[in-house]
């Protein structure tokens, strides 16, 4: 905790641009969402409840001062086909190759990236980090918005 993980820039389907992560250093704290999205599978809100639950509580993160960036391993094009199908408005990034992923170390099941979040505070210091596991694959935006709470 309190270092700096990895700078990044990666295209954000939802609004059409590049976004970099150390564009926000010094201004806002941001949560960075690793999104567990297998394009074998319909992007219904049931197979992705946590990316529906932290899309529901976007508003709730601005409004406390912070970002959120949810990564998904996907293409573009497969990254467009969830905001459509969950008609998602916070700002989710592409990463087909995995690399941001990697750099993170969120870990890989079946050939697919693990879910995981990241709280950065405004310095973009590492302040609250959860990695998947079977008992706790994700951590639900309650916890994450609590975590905010104490920065």
């Amino acid at each position: 905790m309190g270092q700096i993980p990895p700078d990044f820039a990666l295209w954000d389907v939802t609004h059409k641009r590049t976004v970099r992560l150390a564009n926000w250093r010094g201004k806002q704290p941001v949560v960075v969402v690793f999104c567990r999205i297998a394009a074998a599978i319909a992007y219904s809100p049931q197979h992705h409840t946590h990316l529906v639950a932290m899309n529901d509580t976007y508003t709730q993160f601005r409004n406390a001062g912070a970002e959120v960036l949810a990564v998904s391993p996907q293409p573009q094009r497969q990254t467009q086909a969830v905001v459509d199908d969950l008609g998602l408005s916070l700002p989710l990034l592409s990463d087909p190759t995995g690399s941001v992923f990697r750099d993170y170390q969120t870990g890989q099941a079946m050939g697919a990236p693990l879910p995981a979040q990241f709280l950065l505070d405004a310095q973009g210091r590492l302040r609250y980090c959860h990695l998947f596991s079977l008992l706790h694959p994700v951590a639900l935006p309650a916890a994450l918005l609590a975590a905010l709470e104490q920065l």
